[in-house]
């Protein structure tokens, strides 16, 4: 693809974290934005941030189709087609399988599953038309299993397996789909956990390293908007994050699990305790949307 000036990229999840960095970046090279997000509010801080000559914002719920099939319509619209789709937006859960909420447990595969599907399908036509490509968000998580966030695992890894079904059906039609793969990230919803859950922190700080670091914002943006720009199939951040692809195997054996198992017994039954306590298995941030 090279440059993004005057291309067209439509980001869901684009009001905040990693996917309003992304806008900022792609902006400033150029491009026209379609900003899709539950919080009308930070969306519209989004427009007076990098103005609405280049950015049009719509308040949708990825879990409607509809809802989705009118923001790329809207899209389209304004700037002609859609060139570059990123289905960016997700949230995530708080407990094991016997803590968490089922409500929660289904809500974030309607979002983190059945909205990247959404986003995918409302978008795709004008994608395919204009031979572009499709960057699906997964995760780390993706690879490696983590206690107490088993539904967010389960939703990155669906995810990947669905952009690598994606990529055999569409690029033949000139369409390129990449999988994003990132460890932890210094986004509002890691730090929600983080300010929820102090058993979350110290998980982090049991982890072997590199996997306890976390990355700054700004350098998953600059990877995102490089994988973007080069239509690469996975963008890691940090880059270490693409041999854990390959050791994907040796990760779900014992010996791969190991120094997790090691904390789990005391661990995990103090994580359920304070989501408990909580009274919620997501963030504040994320339930308040829940019950607009």
């Amino acid at each position: 693809m090279g440059s993004v000036a005057g291309r067209t990229v439509l980001i869901t999840g684009g009001a905040r974290g990693v996917g309003a960095e992304v806008a900022r970046r792609l902006h400033a090279k150029g491009a026209n934005l379609a900003l899709t997000d539950r919080d009308g509010a930070a969306l519209a801080t989004m427009v007076d941030e990098l103005g609405a000559e280049r950015v049009h914002a719509e308040t949708a719920d990825v879990r409607s189709l509809a809802a989705m099939e009118t923001a790329a319509a809207n899209a389209i619209e304004k700037f002609g087609g859609i060139d570059v789709v990123m289905a960016n937006a997700g949230i995530a859960s708080y407990g094991s399988v016997l803590q968490v909420d089922p409500e929660a447990f289904q809500a974030l595969m309607d979002v983190n599953v059945m909205g990247v599907f959404h986003t995918v399908r409302a978008t795709l036509p004008s994608v395919l038309e204009r031979r572009g490509y499709v960057l699906i968000v997964s995760s780390l998580a993706a690879y490696a299993a983590a206690p107490g966030l088993a539904p967010y695992n389960a939703s990155k890894a669906a995810v990947e397996h669905f952009a690598n079904a994606l990529r055999l059906e569409v690029s033949h039609r000139g369409v390129d789909v990449g999988s994003a793969h990132m460890s932890w990230i210094d986004t509002p919803m890691v730090q929600d956990t983080k300010a929820d859950l102090s058993t979350f922190q110290e998980m982090l700080s049991k982890l072997p390293f590199p996997l306890n670091r976390t990355t700054s914002v700004q350098a998953c943006g600059r990877a995102f908007v490089a994988g973007i720009e080069n239509r690469r199939r996975q963008i890691n951040c940090p880059g270490w994050v693409g041999a854990l692809r390959v050791l994907k195997p040796l990760l779900s054996t014992p010996l791969g699990e190991q120094p997790v198992r090691a904390f789990v017994p005391d661990l995990l039954p103090r994580m359920d305790a304070e989501v408990a306590a909580l009274g919620r298995s997501m963030s504040s941030r994320t339930t308040d949307l829940e019950t607009r």
